[in-house]
């Protein structure tokens, strides 16, 4: 004759260990999959193109000028390219311009400065002027 019986106090602790370690590797699985997608999406950069302005443009904030050419990428393959204009020689701030990757990626020919503000000849033939009240003052 078969007499039904509780399940033991085992067998009901097994189970919720099994359930805390489906529960601890989708967790894992969360972390991993955000670290991973930090790497992979993080950007890098470097300067490309560096210059200042020459002492003879004097601009009505006294200071001196640089112009960067900042290239970004990812290691999943993302580029872009900004270009900064201001007063700190570092590039940490001033006037940004977002340039086409495909213009910016063959360089710079030259950067002209003036007192109404800086022209940027690329090596395909574009150019981009920045009128000087977009970068002066700390912009």
């Amino acid at each position: 004759m078969f007499v039904a019986t509780r399940p033991s106090h085992t067998v009901r602790s097994r189970r919720a260990g099994a359930v805390t370690r489906v529960l601890l590797g989708g967790v894992a699985g969360v972390v991993l999959s955000a670290v991973f997608l930090t790497v992979v999406w993080w950007p890098r950069a470097e300067v490309t193109y560096r210059d200042s302005a020459p002492a003879a443009v004097a601009y009505e904030d006294g200071s001196p000028h640089f112009l960067g050419l900042v290239h970004r990428h990812t290691l999943s393959g993302r580029h872009s390219y900004k270009m900064l204009i201001g007063r700190d020689p570092g590039l940490s701030y001033g006037h940004w311009v977002d340039i086409d990757a495909a213009v910016a990626a063959k360089g710079i020919t030259s950067v002209t400065w003036t007192e109404s503000g800086v022209r940027v000849h690329f090596t395909t033939g574009h150019e981009a002027f920045v009128p000087a009240r977009f970068f002066l003052h700390g912009r």
